[in-house]
């Protein structure tokens, strides 16, 4: 018998395939303060990594570099590895400034 953690992680990768439960999935994590590599990992080993290269159109090495923690993608990067699902990167205002 499986763990449950297997289970949820086999039906996990076989939503994150669904580009716009993926968007979802990467806006969430955002909104939870998880490190964007660390999602997209996750949906680049849910569509294999020859797959999701090519959708990006990114060599395979690039783009396991690029999701990888220890390195420091640029915003194009980023911005490439999103693009398939609708998003880009931006800024925000979180907070109302008082006029000076």
């Amino acid at each position: 018998m499986r763990k449950p953690s297997e289970d949820w992680n086999i039906q996990l990768n076989k939503k994150l395939k669904n580009k716009r439960f993926a968007r979802e999935f990467l806006l969430a994590s955002m909104d939870e303060g998880i490190p964007i590599q660390e999602v997209l990992k996750k949906i680049v080993n849910a569509y294999g990594l020859s797959e999701f290269a090519q959708m990006v159109e990114m060599a395979p090495p690039n783009v396991l570099r690029a999701v990888d923690l220890r390195h420091n993608p640029t915003r194009a990067t980023l911005d490439a590895l999103v693009q398939p699902f609708g998003l880009m990167l931006g800024l925000q205002l979180i907070k109302k400034q008082k006029s000076a």
